[in-house]
């Protein structure tokens, strides 16, 4: 399965939910990922440009769509930037098609 990061900015009101109810926030977009047939491997979380971030695995494209627009759906976020992730074997890969 393909890997892909996924950055987030969470909205004013969001920030508002979590610092009045902390809790894990991991669950929800475990869930969401596994309903659309991927999986989340971590999320962490930083401060600066986005709030924080989370790997997921997805079978292709579409399905890393479909969660996107789910998770931007759902309103708690300002914006959701996703990038898909090589590891070394598949920068290998790209760069012997360029022979």
């Amino acid at each position: 399965m393909a890997r892909y990061v996924t950055f987030f900015t969470d909205t004013s009101e969001t920030w508002a939910r979590i610092t009045e109810s902390p809790g894990d926030r991991t669950g929800v977009v475990r869930q969401l990922a596994e309903a659309l047939l991927g999986s989340l491997q971590c999320l962490y979380w930083m401060f600066g440009t986005h709030d924080g971030l989370g790997i997921i695995e997805a079978p292709d494209p579409v399905t890393t769509t479909a969660l996107r627009i789910a998770i931007r759906r759902s309103g708690a976020f300002d914006g959701v930037e996703t990038q898909q992730l090589l590891d070394q074997d598949e920068l290998s890969e790209a760069l012997s098609r360029l022979k």
